[in-house]
């Protein structure tokens, strides 16, 4: 963008993360100004940790969709991610993985991909192109306390700052901590999006100011987090594809994940989930360990001809949780996105590509209407909803199935739709279609109606047309890994109370 609008409008984003930036990214070519306000003292000027963001600790896939959606808001992006060290893997010949129905074959045509790379390195690209936008600006250490307005209309947010030294206007800078907080004071805007992630306090927010109980759906199966980074052996090579082990939720025990994902600076990514009664511990002597007691022990085959390039990370805060803003009756100048509306146990990997198509609704909704409109933010808010949903669909369907889950039970129609699911995964061994169908619908690229499609409930019908598989189909390269003597020994260790 070379010009800034002629719209006077100004939006105010809460939150710098990858949802807010998105969200900035989609709102910038149609108002004046848009102001970020974020929490933190400052944001990385490089691919770095941030104290408010646990969940980058652990191996995030960022679908096709996503990308797709990110560098359609932001051109050039995808460069950057890859420049800085990246990968694009392609899918299917990028992806050994290990379905419930069996292994699926790598030699189909590759027909999407996706983005290796830690989260830290995605948020850092994306808030870069962003913070370079000439109407974008963030302020750091700034705490938002509530909304401004009533239930017909938001027309701001009350913040206090944080005391100290500086005043927070970049990426970099921002205020001291030291102080404490300021004075509470008013923030004028046209348009407020919550992006405050998972601890968003918005549906109190619009409680105080006379809006509407929001409805709430929570699903969660209690799946706890552990991963490690670990370098990548020698001669692995930069396109080494995800190793994926899943869980089978019809097994009526925990679900277990064991996941490898190839990142920048010749690391390996990997994440170990299990649900409730079967969750990982911290220690890193029982890591490997428990990655033993995926469905296939591929992954810990893998690890112990690795060497460990970090600690182990936990993370519980896994629940789906979706708050149903698009069915309330909102005041005008409000919208939630990201995490804020709709949060998704992460082993799906859809989290950032659900705020990204939302980001692109928001964009889409923009164009067609003047932010200033009555109606303009239910209508805006309704269209971001739908990749969510979506993404919502593909989690709980599974997670529903786990002991112990909280939540909604899984009805004769859930159980239905899992055993047709179940089903397209074993003919898809044998099929080059169900495979095409079944990635659109994983990668984000397409609703899961297209599941429903005559031919795919054809080829669904007559099967898998090749044998199962009797182990992964492996490259000479990644067996000649495979083939070396382990670095750890693979005797279990005793067991030790998971913390």
């Amino acid at each position: 963008m070379t010009e800034l609008p002629s719209s006077r409008a100004r939006a105010l984003v809460l939150g710098g993360g990858l949802a807010g930036t998105l969200a900035a990214a989609a709102l910038a070519p149609f108002v004046h100004e848009v102001l970020i306000l974020e929490h933190d003292a400052a944001l990385p000027d490089a691919p770095a940790p941030r104290a408010r963001l646990p969940q980058a600790a652990h191996a995030h896939m960022l679908w096709a969709g996503g990308a797709d959606a990110m560098e359609e808001l932001l051109p050039g992006v995808t460069g950057d991610w890859l420049a800085a060290g990246a990968h694009r893997i392609p899918i299917p010949s990028g992806m050994v993985s290990f379905s419930e129905a069996g292994w699926f074959r790598r030699s189909w045509a590759d027909t999407h991909y996706l983005i290796g790379a830690s989260r830290n390195l995605i948020d850092w690209a994306v808030r870069e192109r962003v913070l370079r936008l000439p109407n974008v600006r963030v302020q750091t250490g700034t705490r938002v306390c509530g909304l401004e307005g009533d239930a017909a209309r938001v027309l701001g947010v009350a913040v206090r700052d944080a005391e100290g030294e500086g005043k927070g206007k970049g990426k970099g800078e921002g205020k001291g901590e030291g102080g404490g907080w300021g004075e509470r004071r008013l923030i004028a805007a046209d348009l407020v999006v919550d992006a405050t992630g998972r601890n968003s306090k918005c549906t109190q927010w619009l409680r105080d100011i006379g809006g509407p109980q929001v409805r709430e759906t929570v699903v969660d199966a209690g799946v706890r987090y552990a991963s490690r980074k670990y370098w990548a052996p020698e001669g692995a090579g930069t396109d080494w594809p995800v190793i994926h082990i899943p869980a089978d939720p019809r097994r009526g025990r925990p679900g277990i994940v064991a996941t490898i994902i190839s990142i920048e600076n010749g690391q390996w990514h990997v994440s170990l989930s299990g649900t409730r009664g079967g969750e990982p511990s911290s220690e890193e002597d029982l890591f490997e360990e428990y990655a033993r007691r995926a469905r296939h022990p591929l992954v810990a085959e893998f690890l112990a001809r690795a060497e460990p390039a970090g600690e182990v990370a936990v993370f519980t805060r896994t629940a789906n949780r979706r708050r149903h803003f698009e069915q309330a009756r909102l005041p005008d100048g409000f919208i939630a996105v990201g995490d804020a509306a709709t949060s998704l146990n992460p082993v799906y990997g859809h989290g950032m590509s659900a705020a990204a198509l939302g980001a692109l609704a928001l964009r889409d909704q923009a164009r067609r209407m003047s932010l200033l409109s009555p109606g303009f933010a239910a209508k805006a808010q309704r269209a971001i909803a739908r990749p969510a949903a979506a993404a919502w669909m593909l989690a709980v369907g599974q997670d529903r199935f786990y002991p112990g889950a909280i939540g909604r039970k899984p009805t004769p129609a859930d159980r239905l739709t899992a055993r047709y699911v179940h089903r397209l995964n074993r003919a898809a061994i044998g099929s080059a279609l169900i495979v095409r169908k079944l990635t659109d619908v994983m990668a984000m690229r397409r609703p899961a109606h297209v599941l429903g499609h005559p031919a795919v409930l054809l080829a669904a019908a007559l099967g898998s047309r090749k044998p199962l598989l009797d182990g992964p189909e492996l490259t000479p390269r990644e067996r000649e890994v495979l083939d070396r003597p382990p670095l750890r020994s693979p005797e279990p260790t005793p067991a030790k109370p998971a913390r």
